[in-house]
Formats: C-alpha cells, sequence, structure tokens
C-alpha cells in the first residue's frame, strides 16, 4: 500500500509539472489564436498521452502490482492530490473562493478538463484492463 500511495504522488507530480507548462502554453499562444475550447480540446490529447506514459514508466519504477487494488490507490491518490492543488491554485493564486472553483466547472472547458482529470486517474487502471487483454 505504502508503494502505491507513493506512486500516486510521484505520478500526480510529474503530470502536474508537465500540466502546468502545457497550461501556460496554451494560456499565452494558443488560446489567443485559436479560442479556450479548441485550447483544451489541443491540450487533453496530449497530457492524458503524457499521464499514460508517466503512469506505465512510475508502475514499473515503484512496482505497483498487476492487482487491481494498487493501481486504484495509485490513480486515486494522484486525481485526490490534483484536485486539491488546483482548488489550492484557485484560491491561493488567482483570488478564487472554493465555491466559485467548483461553480466553474459548469463552463465546457472547465467540464471538459475534469473529465480528463478523472481519466488521469484511472490510467493505471487501464493498463491493467490493456494489458490484460
Amino acid at each position: 500500500m505504502q508503494t502505491a500511495l507513493r506512486a500516486g504522488i510521484a505520478y500526480f507530480a510529474v503530470v502536474f509539472a508537465a500540466g502546468f507548462v502545457l497550461g501556460v502554453l496554451r494560456i499565452l499562444v494558443v488560446i489567443p489564436k485559436l479560442g479556450e475550447l479548441t485550447a483544451v480540446l489541443i491540450e487533453l490529447p496530449v497530457i492524458l498521452a503524457l499521464s499514460w506514459w508517466v503512469s506505465r514508466w512510475l508502475t514499473a519504477r515503484f512496482g505497483v502490482g498487476g492487482t487491481m487494488g494498487p493501481r486504484l490507490v495509485m490513480g486515486a491518490v494522484a486525481f485526490g492530490v490534483l484536485m486539491v492543488a488546483e482548488a489550492g491554485m484557485a484560491v491561493l493564486l488567482f483570488g478564487r473562493s472554493l465555491s466559485q472553483h467548483f461553480a466553474g466547472y459548469r463552463e465546457m472547458t472547465a467540464l471538459i478538463g475534469l473529465l480528463g482529470q478523472i481519466v488521469f486517474g484511472l490510467i493505471p487502471v487501464m493498463q491493467l484492463w490493456v494489458s490484460r487483454k
């Protein structure tokens, strides 16, 4: 269980750092040229592909087993920490209240992002399903 927790935190950290860089590029370069929705639709497959690779690398590196339990823990920890980090950034960096942050999920772009984050959390388990086929 300890291994899956550490793997989940590492998974979050690596993908969050990459997502931060991609987010800056999306805001500064892509949104002004193509609009917010198009920018999110371009960024999402890139970050999910990166997440797939990072998850595969970290499950091997940490020895997260070929069973459902540790992979669920890894993904749930990564997703949970991501949600806390996002809410924290919204409050501390952007001056929003928590209720404003959660209300933002009513917008299409934020909802697409949230769905991508859910997939991010499920990737360790999805990889197990794919490897069994």
